[in-house]
């Protein structure tokens, strides 16, 4: 099967790991690898990647005219480019993927890094979540190839259409690089340092909360890397807080220098409150990323998230997401050395088992399936 695979998503590409994953997998097949996306203000530069990257420079960068303008420049790019498999990435970029598979006769594989019609953003917009619900009622079931990125979505996928489902974790490649070093940072090298990190730092994830409570607790550094809907509303918190001692903020950057700086930290936070259905069965890249750079978790109490740190005792878990029990819970890691080595040090463990090596064995018997040959 010879051609190019496309591969589509909504977002800028440089910062998704997992569609810069899979694509170094399929690489594999010999075929030329096009990823198309989208160009923000923000975007760091692709000439690094070593694939093809169109990215859309949209006039509207969210909303419906977001979606429609994005979708009908996705469809004609996808039909009037030769291709012998399509991969769309979540439900943003299903319907243009799935009509050109059926008008010129392609494989389509969909994978889902979210629940998205569970998503905060639409649960009070009941009529734009309705139209995505009918995309997705009217493509799902017809889908031959389907990934998502945990059991939780992928029993909601099969209790919902009756479909096969396959699971891929979002989790990371091994780092074994170096770390920053608290001075570079400007940290207290007695200070218990933390790190939350994410391209996604929006509303209803905690990370007001965990600003907030940091001001609890003397003797702990925040470092809040990467971007989101409410980077510049944390920011003004901290000044009225005056915690800007304490909590320190790094932009948007490759994956390989943000795990530079989270390496340095002690713990990694995730904070989602699990209020919405595709937030209560999430299982972030961060929670591995953490693992990966030999540092606890800090989490709340979701089923997925649970799980993992469970197995692994590599972090301690959040009940309830607000500025006190956040606070308990960094101080005891602060007043309890002794505990905190044990948690980084089963970090360290767990990381020999989950990493992106183990599971890209995975996305290649899907992608076989599929039909793709792998270069041996």
């Amino acid at each position: 099967m010879r051609g190019s695979i496309i591969i589509s998503v909504t977002n800028d590409i440089i910062t998704d790991q997992r569609v810069l994953k899979m694509a170094e997998v399929l690489s594999g097949t010999g075929n030329d690898i096009i990823i198309v996306g989208r160009q923000l203000p923000g975007s760091l530069p692709a000439g690094k990647l070593p694939y093809t990257v169109k990215r859309f420079r949209m006039l509207f960068r969210k909303g419906f005219l977001f979606y429609k303008f994005f979708n009908i420049r996705l469809f004609f790019f996808l039909l009037f480019h030769r291709s012998c498999l399509l991969v769309s990435n979540d439900l943003d970029t299903l319907l243009p993927n799935y009509l050109v598979s059926k008008i010129k006769k392609v494989r389509l594989v969909f994978d889902s890094h979210e629940y998205f019609t569970g998503v905060p953003e639409l649960e009070d917009r009941p009529f734009v979540k309705s139209i995505w619900k009918s995309i997705e009622r009217f493509i799902i079931p017809r889908l031959e190839y389907i990934i998502t990125v945990n059991d939780s979505l992928a029993d909601i996928y099969r209790d919902e259409y009756g479909i096969d489902v396959k699971v891929v974790r979002n989790i990371g490649k091994s780092y074994g690089g170096t770390a920053a070093g608290r001075s570079k940072l400007g940290v207290q090298e007695n200070d218990l340092l933390l790190v939350l990190q994410g391209r996604g730092i929006n509303k209803e994830r905690g990370a007001e909360e965990l600003v907030d409570a940091i001001a609890l607790c003397e003797g702990v550094h925040l470092l809040i890397i990467g971007a989101g809907d409410i980077i510049d509303n944390l920011k003004k918190r901290v000044v009225s807080e005056n915690t800007g001692n304490r909590i320190s903020f790094l932009p948007v950057m490759e994956w390989s220098e943000m795990m530079f700086y989270t390496a340095t930290a002690d713990a990694g936070l995730s904070l989602d409150k699990g209020d919405y259905i595709n937030s209560r069965y999430s299982l972030p890249n961060k929670i591995f990323d953490y693992i990966n750079a030999g540092i606890a978790v800090i989490a709340s109490e979701l089923p997925e998230i649970e799980a993992v740190i469970t197995r692994y005792n590599c972090g301690l878990l959040i009940k309830s997401v607000d500025p006190r029990s956040i606070s308990d819970i960094i101080c005891l890691l602060r007043d309890e050395p002794g505990l905190l080595e044990r948690l980084k040090e089963n970090s360290v463990n767990a990381g020999r088992e989950l990493n992106w090596e183990n599971e890209r064995r995975k996305v290649k018997e899907i992608y076989e399936k599929a039909g793709m040959e792998f270069l041996r």
